[in-house]
């Protein structure tokens, strides 16, 4: 239930990204929170990213690529570090997640995450939250300042995919077929979904989502995980 409400979620933002252009990012409004340090070393706990990178097979078949998702998960947390260094915020980092718990919030992070791509960012609104940023991550979550002592964590979801050598001649076919006989059928190629939260670990409240969303790019080439980074974390509130 929760990874098909995940790719609903993820296959309605492919919907907007596809309607801004193949060429172009959407970055959709960030929502924000007041925040409020207990320490003046300001601490923000960098959860690994739950990342994959897969291949989408001619039949449209995602498979994913652990070596291609190890590097880029990789990459990432180097430039999250450097990121948070630029703002004057102290990383601390969690990574090789292996604590049950932990693995726990990482998961819960993408249900809810997917909830609020579907119910904030998109047409079904909940009439009891309007437009408030109102998701939490429970209670649970206040175990990671206690372990970390760390105010606030940041918990990043991506999926990468990138077409197969079979995909690209069957979008190139559908496109042949479109010119000649003015039947055009929208073939899928690549693409890059992510969003971001900032979580206040003294209540497991999230106090800031961002998303973005492309049909180009890729994250396996070192040099684009940068403005990706920089992309995904637009308006960030520290």
């Amino acid at each position: 239930m929760h990874t098909c409400r995940v790719w609903r979620a993820l296959a309605a933002l492919l919907l907007v990204v596809s309607l801004a252009g193949c060429a172009t990012t959407k970055d959709l409004k960030a929502q924000t929170a007041a925040f409020d340090w207990s320490q003046v070393d300001k601490k923000v706990l960098v959860v690994e990213p739950d990342i994959v990178l897969s291949e989408l097979t001619a039949g449209g078949m995602s498979e994913p690529h652990a070596d291609w998702t190890q590097a880029a998960r990789t990459s990432l947390a180097g430039h999250f570090d450097a990121y948070m260094h630029q703002k004057g915020v102290q990383a601390v980092d969690i990574n090789d997640l292996n604590d049950p718990h932990e693995i726990q919030l990482l998961k819960l992070h993408g249900a809810v995450g997917a909830a609020i791509l579907i119910h904030a960012f998109g047409p079904l609104k909940l009439p009891t939250k309007g437009t408030a940023l109102d998701w939490t991550l429970g209670p649970g979550a206040t175990a990671l300042r206690d372990h970390y002592g760390a105010d606030y964590a940041m918990f990043v979801y991506v999926r990468d995919s990138y077409a197969s050598a079979g995909r690209q001649a069957l979008i190139a076919s559908s496109w042949v077929m479109c010119g000649l006989t003015g039947i055009c059928i929208g073939v899928q190629g690549g693409s890059t979904v992510a969003f971001v939260s900032l979580v206040d670990l003294r209540t497991g409240n999230i106090v800031w989502f961002n998303v973005y969303g492309s049909g180009v790019g890729d994250l396996r080439v070192e040099k684009n995980v940068g403005p990706f980074v920089d992309s995904l974390m637009k308006d960030f509130p520290l």
